[in-house]
């Protein structure tokens, strides 16, 4: 009896833990710039406010009635240290909705996207990877090991295929795919500010398939170089 009702309390905590994580406090950008405070959920059920367009849930006090909002009201959302822009889809094979949420893997002058698209060229193929990877990066550069996962959430609910790709521009308009082929040269570019990234870059100890882990490395150089500021 007791360790039945051990095992009820215990899926009650389990419960209550998701649906905590499920809202995360962040704000988001609405069309006109004004920035708004509160929790979000980035993976709402049910149909969007508008078709063809991804939406987020959003509440600015822990106990209000969520409202929710489409990609066309807003230009940009962050929760925790993840932001993420409103994008147009690149194609016709693109996994998302018609508007989607892209996030801003690394924000620099040519920056990092990482987005949800369908079939590409095979030349192109998309990286398909795990949303828990471990980083492998320590404090003493590639191959430390935080051991720590990496939560790959892009908001909204995609439809079609999940698989996961990376684009760099300046701006979401004429975003570029990255690829196997134009990786060294392209995050060398976007990466520059930071000698050790590039270094582990030109050395051949990352590949597209890496990518998580280098992104993680490069906000860990950022961070430790605010920290000495």
């Amino acid at each position: 009896m007791i360790r039945h009702i051990t095992f009820i309390i215990a899926l009650t905590l389990v419960s209550i833990s998701a649906v905590a994580q499920k809202w995360q406090p962040g704000y988001f950008y609405d069309k006109r710039g004004v920035k708004n405070s509160g929790f979000i959920n980035q993976t709402p059920s049910g149909k969007g406010p508008i078709k063809n367009e991804a939406f987020i849930e959003y509440k600015e006090y822990e106990k209000d009635k969520p409202m929710k909002l489409s990609a066309s009201d807003m230009k940009s959302y962050v929760v925790a240290r993840d932001s993420f822009v409103v994008a147009a889809s690149l194609t016709d094979d693109w996994a998302g909705e018609q508007l989607d949420f892209v996030r801003v893997a690394v924000n620099a002058p040519i920056k990092l996207y990482m987005a949800k698209v369908g079939d590409v060229s095979a030349r192109q193929k998309p990286v398909a990877i795990n949303p828990a990877l471990s980083t492998g990066y320590g404090s003493g550069g590639m191959g430390g090991g935080l051991g720590g996962g990496i939560a790959i959430n892009l908001g909204g609910r995609g439809r079609g295929s999940t698989r996961i790709a990376y684009l760099y521009g300046e701006s979401t308009n004429g975003m570029k795919l990255l690829t196997e082929e134009n990786f060294e040269d392209v995050m060398i570019e976007i990466m520059g500010d930071e000698p050790a990234a590039v270094d582990v870059i030109k050395n051949k100890k990352t590949n597209l398939r890496d990518i998580e882990k280098l992104i993680a490395y490069y906000h860990q150089l950022q961070d430790e170089r605010n920290r000495r500021r």
